[in-house]
């Protein structure tokens, strides 16, 4: 072998261990971050339950200590509130705190339980109409369904069919499975009606991919055009209370869709929704 070939042969060498080296340390540190971010998501479960108990609205206010700005924003919000439910910041919060909201109020209502059980026996048959394949659906939809007949009130008593549903919105798989046909249903109903929700989208992507991308995959925050599509497939009314830094000293309410009465009450902060209850029965 000559000088040049031994050289050469040395350098590729030299590269391809540095290369090696490179990707495993890239590999590593790629683990690493999937490690933090797992302690962060577990650190989050252990002091934050899937749906907490109601508490005072006043509750807020040890967050927003040396913030004049919220503190504001909270006395005009408890002027219209008497309580606030948290749910877990994990990017399910809208979803989690609709669906809990809005059995708590069918639990309530029974005429109004009895229509939505009506639409959710049937729901399967839609969502495969829609394209859904039935085996990616059939344990989502068993599981919905047994959480509904679970917490659905037997005669006048309320009392224990509420304490079951906020045991089943704490139990992880019941939780989530919930989450994920709510997701499903959203996604159906944005793509029954995407001559009208395109016109909602940013950037160019179809109502297909962005419910592929942002709509059907656990953990993707919710924008206003979920909460109009899960409203509208199940003909339910959202009221947000928006509680920022923005200017003002009071809360701004928006009802989803307009012109209808709310049924549900949520709060929204940067990035996060909770369960509002109003004073005496309505906001």
């Amino acid at each position: 072998m000559s000088n040049s070939e031994s050289s050469s042969t040395s350098s590729g060498s030299g590269s391809s261990s540095s290369g090696s080296k490179n990707a495993k340390s890239e590999e590593n540190q790629d683990e690493l971050i999937i490690k933090q971010q797992r302690e962060i998501e577990q650190e989050i479960a252990h002091s934050n339950p899937l749906v907490s108990e109601s508490q005072a609205i006043a509750s807020l206010n040890h967050e927003y200590l040396d913030d004049p700005v919220y503190i504001s924003k909270i006395k005009d919000l408890s002027s219209k509130y008497r309580a606030i439910r948290r749910s877990r910041p994990d990017g399910n919060c809208f979803f989690r705190a609709f669906a809990y909201a809005y059995l708590e109020y069918l639990v309530l209502n029974k005429d109004e339980f009895q229509k939505f059980y009506e639409y959710a026996s049937k729901s399967r048959e839609r969502l495969t109409e829609a394209g859904f394949p039935p085996f990616t659906i059939e344990d989502f939809y068993e599981t919905f369904m047994e959480v509904i007949n679970k917490v659905k009130p037997d005669g006048d008593d309320t009392a224990a069919a509420l304490a079951e549903l906020h045991k089943l919105f704490n139990e992880q798989g019941y939780s989530d499975y919930v989450v994920v046909y709510l997701r499903l249903i959203t996604s159906s109903h944005l793509q029954e009606k995407a001559d009208f929700y395109q016109n909602f989208i940013d950037g160019n992507i179809t109502i297909v991919e962005f419910c592929h991308q942002e709509v059907e995959p656990m953990y993707k925050e919710s924008d206003h055009i979920h909460i109009i599509a899960i409203c509208s497939a199940l003909d339910a009314g959202v009221r947000v209370e928006y509680m920022d830094r923005g200017d003002g000293d009071q809360v701004i309410a928006h009802d989803f869709p307009d012109g209808i009465k709310p049924n549900v009450y949520l709060l929204y902060r940067p990035g996060h929704y909770d369960i509002l209850y109003p004073n005496n029965g309505e906001a």
